[in-house]
């Protein structure tokens, strides 16, 4: 089974160029975020014609998520609990009905910029809930993936320069913290359990010529329990997305579970 999340920066926006590379890779289930639009408004239809059952949360302009499958779906979870003020539609988890079952989370963290405002206490406080959930969810001792854009840069050697991205709320000390704290409850990041080179990024800023200078940094990423990870059977970033039509800033992250 692969299982694949993107970040596409409006789905209706970029929905020939999506549909392109889905067709061309053929994953088994797709995570998608950013969606930019509410659920009435997703293309729904031209997902559908290619063999996937649709999940969305959605929102109006901003945020979204989505699952995508080949195989039917079902305990399907929309918005992150521990807060039921929030209307933000970041994220959805959904169990993929195969043989062996895998649940499966689309994530779309908080930017968090600028740093010393709301924005980034509301991206700290949403990790503490990401984790108290994910904490539930290893009860369960069953193969689980928390797949998507997580707005973090993990480790210095995850962008081009450290130094750029010192005073951005992606690389604080406490946001990296909240991402390890994460990993350390029992998940493995899928990109080192693969082995990926480092400076194998996942998004690159449209400015400043970024992707053709290769300034880019990882910030998308798959988190997989115990039992997920012994199922792992490998992970490409797939780069070449960034230079198709009409491209998103981030490029899909492909991961291989055996089914």
């Amino acid at each position: 089974m692969r299982i694949a999340t993107w970040n596409v920066n409006s789905v209706n926006a970029r929905l020939p160029t999506v549909l392109a590379w889905v067709e061309a890779a053929g994953p088994d289930v797709l995570c998608l975020q950013e969606l930019k639009c509410v659920d009435e408004k997703f293309p729904r239809e031209a997902f559908e014609s290619l063999g996937y059952n649709v999940e969305t949360h959605g929102q109006k302009t901003y945020n979204g998520v989505a699952l995508l499958s080949r195989f039917p779906l079902s305990d399907v979870r929309r918005g992150l609990p521990g807060d039921p003020t929030d209307e933000q539609a970041r994220y959805i988890e959904a169990v993929v009905e195969t043989s062996r079952p895998v649940r499966v989370a689309s994530i779309y963290l908080p930017n968090g910029n600028p740093v010393g405002t709301e924005k980034f206490t509301y991206k700290l406080a949403w990790f503490e809930r990401l984790q108290a959930h994910a904490r539930e969810l290893l009860r369960h001792e069953e193969a689980l993936l928390l797949c998507g854009d997580y707005n973090v840069i993990p480790e210095p050697v995850d962008t081009h320069d450290p130094v750029a991205w010192k005073d951005d709320a992606l690389f604080q000390p406490e946001s990296r913290a909240a991402f390890r704290a994460l990993k350390w409850l029992g998940f493995s990041d899928a990109h080192e359990a693969g082995g990926e080179a480092p400076g194998t990024y996942t998004f690159w800023d449209y400015q400043a010529g970024a992707w053709p200078r290769n300034h880019g940094i990882r910030i998308d990423h798959v988190l997989m329990s115990a039992q997920a990870t012994d199922r792992f059977g490998g992970i490409q970033t797939h780069r070449d997305a960034r230079d198709m039509e009409k491209p998103s800033d981030h490029v899909p992250v492909v991961v291989e579970i055996a089914d």
